[in-house]
């Protein structure tokens, strides 16, 4: 099979159906592109549950004055010196416990402050309304419960809350988040594939002539498929290659440039996730409209 051939059979393919192949390139651009980011918000996601989860605490929250009227465990009033020297011994003894740091009312007051100090309800809050607490690290996180257990109703304590079930809502949110984008990556997905289809038959059929001379000459199935599938692996390599200057505008003006230098708390993921994904796009965006061409040609072309 002659090369310059194959070539130029692709260039002239392309030529005759731009306007197809423009749309082919932009839909496998942005299905590969939401695919790609979908691989880089799961990885972000799971390195922010790992670096979040180990520093999630237990807090047990002790009773104040002004609880007395709302839970009942705080039903004699704030809790006692003698009540917080007891619970410390106790978490003290437990074997699952790593560490127990104590957090006064004016410290309490000053991390509220950090948080929602520009928020309205924050002018009226004093210190004396803040809670003490123990804030428990385990060595095992998932052993919540038995922290729970042992001090919910335990007089003088107010409530007991894990951490992690507050990170929890937030990685479900971007889960959700990144499934709605996987979503609508298959939908663009299919419709490039549609589209890929459309254009290959399209141009099959404008070189109906040609093929059925080649058939008459003994040309086999696959010396004629090929300048076909050839046209739409590159159209959807181009494709790919667009995705590939999206992902990484989106890692450099998005991430590094806007989140990175606005959101401190989070450890964004570098240019060595990003640059790991852009091979997997690129044999995608070849492969994937190379196998589509194949499969719509397949009887249509078959000698």
């Amino acid at each position: 099979m002659r090369a310059q051939f194959v070539l130029s059979e692709i260039g002239v393919g392309l030529r005759r159906n731009l306007t197809m192949t423009f749309a082919v390139i932009v839909s496998v651009a942005l299905s590969l592109a939401l695919f790609g980011g979908s691989l880089l918000m799961n990885e972000q996601v799971n390195s922010m549950k790992g670096y979040w989860y180990d520093k999630a605490n237990v807090s047990i929250y002790l009773c104040n004055k002004t609880d007395k009227a709302n839970f009942p465990s705080c039903a004699k009033g704030a809790v006692t010196d003698e009540q917080k020297r007891q619970i410390k011994a106790d978490l003290e003894k437990m074997p699952i416990v790593q560490s127990i740091q104590f957090e006064t009312t004016d410290e309490a007051y000053k991390h509220y402050k950090e948080q929602f100090g520009n928020q309205p309800l924050a002018t009226v809050v004093t210190a004396d309304q803040m809670q003490e607490s123990f804030r428990v690290k385990l060595k095992d996180p998932t052993k919540y419960e038995v922290i729970s257990s042992a001090f919910q109703k335990r007089p003088g304590v107010q409530t007991v809350e894990d951490q992690k079930d507050t990170l929890k809502s937030l990685f479900n949110l971007l889960r959700y988040m990144n499934w709605g984008a996987l979503g609508v990556m298959f939908l663009m997905l299919v419709v490039a594939l549609l589209l890929i289809v459309n254009t290959v038959r399209v141009s099959a059929f404008s070189r109906r002539r040609e093929t059925g001379i080649m058939r008459l000459v003994g040309a086999s199935s696959f010396y004629i498929q090929v300048p076909f599938i050839a046209e739409a692996a590159v159209a959807g390599l181009l494709g790919g290659g667009l995705a590939c200057v999206l992902l990484v505008c989106g890692q450099q003006f998005l991430v590094n440039d806007l989140l990175a230098t606005h959101i401190d708390v989070i450890q964004f993921i570098g240019w060595s996730a990003v640059l790991t994904k852009l091979p997997l796009i690129l044999a995608t965006g070849l492969l994937m409209p190379a196998l589509a061409a194949f499969a719509a040609l397949w009887k249509y072309l078959k000698v």
